[in-house]
């Protein structure tokens, strides 16, 4: 028996270029068809399905279209919410649609369902100083609840864990339950495979399979994991995707332009690339602008920066990823990473969408300042 785990897709995220909102589209019928290619039992997605809790028509249309054809070829799908797709009101249903349709069965409650004889228990995302206490209680037991299950255990998150990545941290590996012989994570967006030797099976995130909007720019793949579970053990085996062509180039003022033509030598003008260009000792940005122009007509996104020592600072950024990454950066920095979780996670995702939410918000955390309260 085999089964898929993605994560991340971030269906309906705002981007500036169509190009660019067909290429997460690609990369998701890619993964589907990869599944189909492969038999898999069943899917499993871990959150952030969608960008925001009220997605787009289309990527709705979309999602709901993958999900049939997965279904029209034998594979089961079950899905958990994100911090960014997870309803923020009770009247925003649209995930459930899926569950009513038969296309793909929502886990996130926490009550366990089955899939043969693999017992699966997936969980929403929590929130600190929410419900993720909650959360770290419900593990205590559910950790007893499966001893007695002979097959396979899965558990479906969408959570940071701070052994994986500090500042995305929300837990720890060793607060999760001990006896799953699989963990199916989301949240990180870069792929992650571990075996712990206190939990019984291995712990993976899969990252994104494309590069999310608030990404920079990088040559690292991505992709997803088939788990073959046929026998005691689960192995799993990472699928990479084959997506838009991506570089990060560095170079000293002296020698880019001689760098940007060896790029442009190797540029498929039907399949334009991303770029990321780092020019380290710039001193003179007006002889080099001319080649940098001529780089930007025959590449989708360019992102280019200057570094001097250990500084970096951006120059020019087209498209939103090194921005958002670098605001990301810096709010931590400078407010810590509890208050800068709370801007990301909270306000900025709601920025086009509840701008009466954003007001509650900001409230609660203005009386908590004055109140004296760490927030």
């Amino acid at each position: 028996m085999k089964f898929a785990h993605i994560s991340d897709t971030h269906l309906g995220q705002y981007r500036s270029k169509k190009d660019r909102i067909n290429d997460t589209y690609n990369a998701f019928e890619q993964t589907v068809e990869k599944c189909i290619e492969e038999k898999i039992d069943f899917l499993i997605l871990s959150g952030d399905i969608f960008d925001r809790s009220h997605p787009p028509n289309n990527a709705i249309l979309f999602l709901m279209k993958q999900f049939m054809r997965l279904k029209e070829n034998g594979i089961q799908s079950y899905f958990i919410l994100g911090d960014h797709d997870q309803p923020k009101t009770r009247q925003n249903a649209i995930h459930w649609i899926y569950s009513m349709t038969n296309s793909a069965h929502h886990l996130g409650d926490g009550n366990p369902v089955k899939f043969k004889d693999v017992l699966l228990y997936g969980f929403d995302h929590h929130d600190i100083g929410n419900d993720l206490d909650e959360l770290l209680e419900k593990f205590k037991t559910i950790d007893k609840e499966i001893l007695s299950h002979s097959g396979h255990k899965i558990l479906i998150l969408h959570q940071g864990l701070n052994d994986v990545h500090q500042f995305a941290g929300e837990m720890n590996v060793n607060d999760l339950p001990k006896n799953f012989t699989y963990y199916a994570i989301g949240d990180i967006h870069k792929n992650f495979e571990k075996k712990y030797d206190f939990l019984e099976g291995p712990l993976v995130y899969p990252g994104s399979i494309e590069l999310a909007s608030t990404e920079p720019i990088k040559e690292s793949e991505k992709g997803f994991y088939i788990i073959d579970i046929s026998s005691e053990k689960a192995i799993p085996k990472w699928i990479p995707l084959e997506l838009r062509p991506r570089f990060e180039v560095e170079s000293e003022e002296k020698d880019v332009e001689n760098k940007i033509d060896e790029l442009i030598s190797k540029i498929d003008p039907s399949h334009k690339p991303l770029v990321r260009l780092t020019i380290t000792n710039l001193e003179n940005f007006d002889q080099i602008r001319p080649k940098i122009e001529q780089l930007q007509e025959k590449v989708l996104e360019l992102s280019y920066s200057t570094k001097s020592s250990d500084e970096q600072y951006s120059i020019i950024t087209d498209g939103t990823e090194s921005l958002d990454e670098d605001f990301k950066r810096l709010a931590t920095e400078n407010v810590g990473p509890e208050l800068a979780k709370m801007a990301f996670e909270k306000l900025y995702p709601l920025l086009n969408e509840d701008k009466k939410e954003i007001k509650e918000i900001i409230m609660k955390y203005f009386e908590d300042f004055k109140e004296g309260r760490k927030i």
